[in-house]
C-alpha cells in the first residue's frame, strides 16, 4: 500500500509499505480521508516530544474510513458503516481510564504518534484500541467532514470546564482550525458575543462565517480597546487562548472580566514553556485558570454526536484535500497559513 513515512526532521515521503494484517483483537481500516493538524507539523519538524528523530512513523490521528477485515475474536457488533477512529487509548484499568480520560493514561500509546496512524491507504486498529471502543460509528454523507471529529473533540473537552453561558462573551485568541472550532462550538452552546483574534484576514473571514461576532487583527487594531469597548469596560467572561503565544497567556488575566474563565488551551514551545503572568489579577478577579490536553475517546464520541445531529456548520473549515503522493506538500515551509483544515485522501 502506499503510505506517507516520516523518516526524520522535515523528511516525510510518500512511499510503498507493507499493508497491516489484523491479529487476534485487530482491525484493518480502509482510509476515506485524514486530516492534518499541527501535530503531524511538528513530528515531521522534528519537535514531538514522543517521536523520536530516527522513527520511522506514519503520521495522521484525524482519521475516517471503513472496517475492511477483522482479527479472530473481533467483537461481532462494530459498525459495518463509515467509522471515526478514536486515536487515544490507554491501559483500559487506571483510574484514569475508567473514569473516561484514556488521553491522560501514563501507559497511552496514540495511532498517528506513538503507533501507525492514518496517511496511509490502510490502518491497523490494534486490539486495546478495538476493545475500549475507538472505532465511533459515522454515518455522514460526506466521509471527508469526519476529519474535524478529533480537533472538535478537544475543543469539546476544552470547553466543558469553562460552563459557557447563553449571557457570555467569549474571547478566542487564535483563528487556526482549533480556534474557530471553539467559535463554532460557543456558538452552538450561546453565547451572547464572540470576539475572535488572529492575524490573518483569511481565518478571521472563516471565523465569521462559523459564528464570530467581532473580529480583530491585533497587528491592525487595538484588541483590549475592543474588548472593553464590547463588553462595556467589564472584560470578556471567556478567554480561551488556541494560540501558542506568551504575551496572549499574560493579557488573558488583564482581558478577562470578575470571575471569568481563563483556558490555556494551547501549550507553548518545549524550548520556552513558561511565561510571567500577573498572579493578583487571578487572586482579585477571582480568575479559573484551567488547561486541557489531547483528548479522550468519550470526547471523540460527544464531537461525532455533535456533527451528525447537525449542531455545527464546519464546512467552511474544509479548505482542500491532496492524494498521498502529494501529501508531503502539506507540511514544512511550503504549507499555506490561508488554509484551515487539509485533508490527505487516498
Amino acid at each position: 500500500m502506499q503510505a506517507l513515512v516520516y523518516h526524520g526532521p522535515g523528511d516525510i515521503r510518500a512511499e510503498a509499505v507493507e499493508r497491516p494484517r489484523p491479529g487476534p483483537g485487530e482491525v484493518v481500516v480502509r482510509i476515506a480521508a485524514c486530516g492534518v493538524c499541527g501535530t503531524d507539523q511538528r513530528i515531521v519538524s522534528g519537535g514531538h516530544r514522543n517521536v523520536k528523530p530516527e522513527s520511522l512513523r506514519i503520521p495522521g490521528h484525524e482519521m475516517v474510513g471503513t472496517i475492511v477485515e477483522r482479527g479472530e475474536g473481533v467483537p461481532d457488533d462494530l459498525p459495518d458503516g463509515l467509522v471515526v477512529v478514536a486515536p487515544n487509548y490507554g491501559c483500559g484499568h487506571c483510574d484514569l481510564c475508567l473514569s473516561g480520560h484514556n488521553n491522560l493514561c501514563p501507559r497511552t500509546e496514540a495511532l498517528g504518534i506513538t503507533r501507525h496512524g492514518g496517511f496511509a491507504e490502510y490502518l491497523l486498529v490494534p486490539a486495546p484500541a478495538v476493545a475500549q471502543g475507538n472505532l465511533i460509528p459515522f454515518d455522514h454523507p460526506d466521509p471527508g467532514i469526519g476529519v474535524l471529529v478529533e480537533p472538535l473533540a478537544t475543543v469539546v473537552r476544552g470547553q466543558a470546564v469553562l460552563d459557557i453561558a447563553p449571557s457570555d462573551t467569549v474571547l478566542v485568541v487564535g483563528g487556526g482550525p482549533i480556534g474557530n472550532l471553539h467559535v463554532a462550538l460557543a456558538r452552538a452552546k450561546g453565547a451572547a458575543k464572540i470576539i475572535l483574534s488572529d492575524h490573518w484576514e483569511s481565518r478571521l473571514s472563516i471565523g465569521r462565517a462559523l459564528g464570530a461576532d467581532v473580529t480583530v487583527n491585533p497587528k491592525a487594531g487595538d484588541l483590549d480597546a475592543v474588548i472593553r469597548e464590547e463588553t462595556s469596560g467589564r472584560g470578556a467572561d471567556v478567554v480561551i487562548l488556541a494560540a501558542p503565544s506568551h504575551q496572549a497567556q499574560a493579557d488573558a488575566m488583564r482581558q478577562a472580566a470578575m470571575f471569568g474563565r481563563v483556558s490555556f488551551f494551547a501549550g507553548l514551545p518545549k524550548d520556552r514553556p513558561s511565561t510571567e503572568i500577573e498572579t493578583n489579577l487571578i487572586h482579585y478577579r477571582e480568575l479559573r485558570v484551567t488547561g486541557t490536553t489531547a483528548c479522550s475517546t468519550l470526547d471523540c464520541r460527544r464531537a461525532a454526536q455533535l456533527i451528525l445531529a447537525g449542531r455545527l456548520e464546519l464546512a467552511p473549515l474544509l479548505t482542500g484535500s491532496l492524494p498521498l503522493a502529494d501529501g508531503a506538500s502539506a507540511f514544512g515551509k511550503g504549507a499555506s497559513r490561508d488554509r484551515m483544515k487539509v485533508r490527505i485522501v487516498p
